[in-house]
């Protein structure tokens, strides 16, 4: 099958487009015949190994751990193993399983949803990661409720446009901050108000907020409490700023430690599609309250020129590979 291959860490130069053998599947697994795959933060800092600190948590430090990029996808799964029994050949998948900048990909039951009716492969590829994200930072760790006034920093993004239209379906009344250029296209996705980050500081700004989701950008938890109301809620998740060496880490640490001594809660977390949080958002994009936002789409060959496009600063939305 063909695959995007890479044995060295570093730029988009490194991605390689070649054959590698077709996977088969476990007892407890599918093969799934990839048909879209979307670009995401992850992917850009396995590539790069990136921050190098990680290279000691998880990654292997002098190469790749696997050749084989890619985390969340949308395809027609292909063959089931013998413990397998909520999916059959033939079933439109959606989810999160690794290695998906291929033709074919192996997942387990607990990974993957049935793809939501009426999307298309590219966009409900578009979905997985950057959907739950939103999902989870506004529903469970900032436990949105109606009326609440909520901050989206990054609304533009992949995770962004996604929370910009699940706050609204909450019932909360929305700011979202962005590049000028991406300011109609927030409006459109529901934002009551929109904030220029080329022209304002919203720190400094003087409003205040039930929450803050900081999905982007480097503003410190410190700076953030200053837009808060006293018992607001702060929801990290963004991986911008602080090196190669250490990325964001030291950012959230500093959070982390202060959070116990504020009146405002602080949270930091990292998502995980799977089955439950995929259900919840396939009913959001079937009641027409989400809508997957694409910025390009390539096919899997040009996935070293996606991987460019995501470094230099992509269009709103998510990049996709199509096979």
């Amino acid at each position: 099958m063909k695959a995007i291959v890479q044995y060295q860490y570093g730029s988009a130069e490194v991605l390689q487009f070649k054959d590698i053998a077709r996977p088969t599947p476990a007892d407890d697994e599918l093969l799934v015949h990839v048909r879209a795959a979307s670009v995401g933060a992850w992917d850009w800092h396995d590539m790069r190994g990136d921050p190098c600190v990680m290279r000691l948590m998880g990654r292997s430090l002098r190469k790749p751990r696997k050749p084989v990029l890619g985390l969340d996808m949308a395809g027609e799964v292909v063959a089931v193993g013998a413990d397998v029994s909520r999916f059959q050949p033939g079933d439109s998948v959606y989810g999160e399983c690794g290695e998906t900048f291929a033709e074919y990909t192996l997942a387990k039951e607990d990974d993957l949803a049935l793809a939501p009716s009426g999307l298309s492969f590219a966009e409900a590829a578009a979905a997985p990661i950057a959907g739950a994200t939103a999902l989870l930072g506004l529903r469970d760790e900032a436990r949105v409720q109606p009326g609440e006034t909520v901050l989206i920093v990054g609304a533009a993004g992949g995770v962004g446009s996604f929370a910009v239209q699940i706050a609204k379906s909450m019932g909360a009344e929305v700011t979202g901050v962005c590049s000028p250029g991406s300011a109609e296209l927030v409006r459109a996705l529901g934002a009551d108000h929109v904030i220029d980050y080329t022209e304002e500081d919203f720190t400094n700004r003087g409003d205040r907020y039930d929450v803050i989701f900081q999905i982007a950008g480097e503003a410190s938890a410190w700076a953030c409490r200053r837009a808060l109301e006293p018992a607001g809620r702060l929801v990290l998740c963004s991986g911008d700023g602080g090196g190669r060496v250490f990325g964001p880490i030291i950012r959230i640490a500093g959070a982390m430690l202060i959070s116990p001594f504020v009146s405002q809660k602080i949270r930091v977390y990292v998502a995980k599609a799977g089955t439950e949080n995929l259900a919840a958002l396939t009913e959001l994009i079937e009641n027409g309250d989400v809508a997957p936002v694409i910025d390009e789409t390539y096919s899997l060959s040009e996935a070293a020129e996606a991987m460019q496009r995501f470094g230099h600063g992509h269009g709103p939305g998510k990049i996709v590979l199509t096979n």
